[in-house]
């Protein structure tokens, strides 16, 4: 055989294959992925990773036959489950396992589309998908779950959404935890000694990391060591006040929404002791962080 009739061949059936692979490929994203049964073992390391716990609601999001939700139902009683399924057979199937091991009071059985579930329920969410279709259901989990949601996978990760927590031992399974939304601007009043002093700040955030800045009057100051986690956010601030040089402040506080409630701790000199008070922040609409300065010579001490 000529050398040119064996290249024309070899590129025939390259283009053959790969068309069939991408036309499975298709077929499995639509479906989200293959039916493959999770390892018995890796199914307990997954909601122990989670920390499975009374009063959790477990979502497993293209559960195959159950035996995830299943198991968080048989670890503890007080564990509801929800498994969002795409196969009408594997749901019926899950279904009659469920009543068999006595769970389908607790544990529930969906035939839906993973992109069409409401995840404002969700308190764990599991999943071990195609990478591509975890990373498109990415940001409606961050959109949708409630800012301390668990979120566990199996073999693969969240492209760029770094996890809080990896294990290695056996499979690697990765764990998130839904940050709550912080950006933004948000305003708040102390009183410190007999003077109200009023502060704005910006924050900045991409997933659970986070940075910012305020201001109150004409001082600047950085946010250290921004945290968010869950809906707990803390930071520290260290700027001049109007009457004060130096003034430290230590936040901490939980996010609903638009508000964070929480606590200050104020050092301010002498600093003989630290005062704790109440902190409420509320988000703003526009920030004054950006408003005129003026011209300071105490600005920034």
């Amino acid at each position: 055989m000529a050398d040119s009739e064996l290249i024309r061949r070899s590129y025939k059936l390259f283009w053959f294959f790969l068309a069939s692979f991408l036309s499975a490929f298709a077929a499995a994203q639509e479906r989200y992925s293959p039916f493959v049964p999770t390892d018995e073992s890796d199914v307990v390391r997954m909601l122990k990773l989670a920390g499975v716990r009374e009063g959790d609601v477990v979502f497993d999001l293209g559960s195959g036959d159950g035996r995830i939700v299943l198991e968080a139902g048989r670890m503890n009683a007080r564990v509801r489950g929800r498994r969002i399924e795409m196969d009408e057979k594997l749901v019926a199937e899950s279904t009659a396992r469920a009543q068999a091991a006595g769970l389908a009071d607790r544990v529930q059985f969906i035939h839906q589309n993973a992109f069409d579930t409401d995840l404002s329920d969700a308190t764990v969410i599991t999943m071990w998908l195609w990478p591509e279709v975890m990373h498109m259901l990415r940001p409606k989990i961050l959109e949708e779950a409630r800012p301390g949601t668990r979120v566990v996978t199996r073999m693969w990760d969240l492209g760029t959404w770094p996890p809080d927590e990896k294990t290695t031992d056996g499979n690697t399974l990765y764990k998130w935890i839904v940050p709550a939304k912080v950006a933004g601007s948000w305003d708040w009043t102390l009183t410190i000694g007999e003077r109200a002093n009023s502060y704005t700040a910006i924050l900045d955030q991409r997933y659970q990391t986070a940075e910012g800045f305020a201001r109150t009057g004409s001082r600047r100051a950085v946010l250290n060591g921004v945290k968010v986690e869950g809906d707990e956010i803390s930071f520290s601030i260290l700027m001049g006040l109007e009457g004060r040089r130096v003034v430290r402040h230590q936040y901490r506080g939980r996010v609903a929404g638009d508000v964070i409630e929480g606590t200050v701790s104020v050092l301010a000199e002498p600093y003989d002791k630290a005062i704790e008070m109440p902190w409420r922040a509320q988000r703003a609409a526009n920030a004054a962080y950006f408003a005129p300065t003026g011209i300071d010579p105490e600005a920034g001490r």
